[in-house]
């Protein structure tokens, strides 16, 4: 047994007892919690239409860093990517069709937990370093909220290098693998060729900054995840009469009742949770670092726009991937393909070749997105943890060497990594919700109480007790 199989098989270890012990019943439970006390806000969908349209109608703002539109791009550009595509195509294979129901609630739930971190991301946001108080370029997220709301510079530290581990490293390997899986698959590219490539790619975008990592993701996300829904739609639409058939399957092994040769009904549930958190990142607390860089009158809309993106990713992009899947016939038990492999069969038998092809454009696109909204939240904790600049021109190039790594490594254990990290953060995240869940539902509350009043909601730090101090609010 070689050292990488070794590591392999203990990292795989500790998240089979993380994520089958601890981390599915505190994630679930945290989301039932929100879900409660905040009166199934994730539901709340003519005020979340009303911010979704308000944070458009502002994306051509020049006074601030990002538009809530733009906000929403980059968390959405790390959200759809490897997670929708070879995710899916995972939890089929190792937990079965019922991990599609799984991970659905996963979404449902996470949709309250998406809105309470965003809420306080933006409660606590503050100005970046360097400017004055008349301009509004925020920064923020959960190392912040930690340290204000929680008083814990140590803890919210700890959070900090975790994220930069995570997305700045494992969840960027993770997404220059599935690019260059696919690429080697459909066109014999050889993968140090793809890696050379990702890695040069990264460096540009990097080394140009923040703003066009913004521009860029809010131009590729909608493109592409509109035509890769479009090609989905084809395949549902030309399978409707089976269609009872598929959500039958999905239901009697998400509870047991049908066995089909992959997991046990305990696999089946962990795996969904696993690929759903993967996939949406509700209460891990990476989206919150985008969102707090929006400008928006108050916190609830914001917290309002990262709830659809929960929405968007899971319900709508992993269902499509696997309805794609179930349809096509696959016998993905005994197949042999995994992953973003197992994705492209499934295409290539409705469209060919060219389905391959398509998908693997896709990919790209849509996973190199994730590499820049990835790097757009690790960037933001480093700053946390220090603005050296030389540490921070160490931690570009480190991530330069991640992508590069992550498209010549072990596939296994690329994501095990990613999956351990991952529910560490999570663990932390969770915690400091549960900790300040009060100014989340005091927010909110003041929200919908001008809302009743007919006004555009504002929020006003008096609207909240205890947090006196926080900078960006009057």
């Amino acid at each position: 047994m070689d050292i990488t199989t070794s590591i392999n098989s203990i990292v795989s270890s500790l998240n089979g007892y993380l994520y089958s012990y601890i981390l599915i019943f505190v994630l679930l439970g945290t989301g039932v919690y929100f879900t409660i006390t905040s009166n199934f806000i994730q539901f709340d969908f003519k005020n979340a239409s009303k911010a979704f349209k308000e944070g458009i109608s502002s994306s051509d703002s020049k006074d601030r860093k990002l538009s809530p539109f733009e906000a929403f791009a980059v968390t959405t550009a790390s959200r759809v990517g490897t997670g929708n595509l070879a995710g899916v195509a995972i939890a089929i294979t190792v937990g079965g069709p019922g991990a599609i129901f799984w991970m659905w609630i996963t979404a449902l739930l996470g949709g309250a937990l998406a809105f309470a971190e965003s809420t306080l991301a933006q409660i606590y946001k503050v100005r970046d370093t360097g400017t004055d108080k008349t301009n509004t370029h925020y920064t923020g997220g959960p190392s912040y909220y930690i340290t204000q709301g929680l008083n814990s510079k140590f803890l919210g530290s700890v959070f900090a290098l975790i994220l930069v581990l995570v997305f700045g490293f494992s969840f960027n390997a993770v997404q220059a693998n599935t690019i260059s899986q696919a690429f080697n698959n459909s066109f014999n590219i050889p993968t140090y060729i793809n890696a050379i490539v990702l890695a040069g790619l990264t460096a540009i975008f990097i080394f140009k900054g923040l703003p066009s990592i913004a521009k860029a993701t809010a131009l590729i996300v909608p493109v592409m995840a509109i035509l890769y829904l479009a090609l989905c739609l084809f395949v549902i639409g030309a399978n409707i009469q089976r269609l009872p058939e598929v959500f039958n399957m999905i239901f009697a092994n998400a509870f047991g009742l049908r066995e089909f040769g992959v997991g046990t009904l305990t696999g089946t549930i962990i795996t969904g949770v696993q690929r759903g958190l993967f996939s949406n990142e509700a209460g891990m607390g990476s989206a919150p670092n985008a969102a707090a860089t929006a400008s928006t009158s108050h916190p609830v809309k914001q917290g309002f726009i990262q709830a659809c993106g929960v929405f968007f990713d899971t319900i709508i992009i992993c269902s499509s991937t696997g309805f794609l899947i179930l349809f096509s016939g696959i016998d993905f038990a005994n197949s042999g393909a995994s992953g973003i492999t197992l994705t492209q069969e499934a295409l290539s038998s409705y469209f060919g070749s060219f389905g391959g092809i398509f998908l693997s454009i896709c990919i790209f696109l849509l996973a190199f997105s994730s590499v820049l909204g990835n790097y757009f939240y690790a960037q933001n904790s480093m700053l946390f943890l220090s603005k050296n600049p030389i540490l921070m021109l160490v931690f570009r190039f480190m991530v330069i060497a991640s992508v590069f790594l992550g498209s010549i490594s072990s596939f296994s254990l690329v994501w095990n990594i990613a999956d351990l990290l991952m529910g560490i953060m999570a663990l932390i995240n969770l915690y400091a919700l549960i900790r300040l869940s009060r100014h989340v539902r005091e927010a909110m509350l003041d929200f919908k109480a001008q809302i009743a009043q007919n006004k555009d909601p504002v929020f006003k730090k008096t609207s909240i007790t205890g947090i006196e101090n926080v900078e960006c609010w009057d």
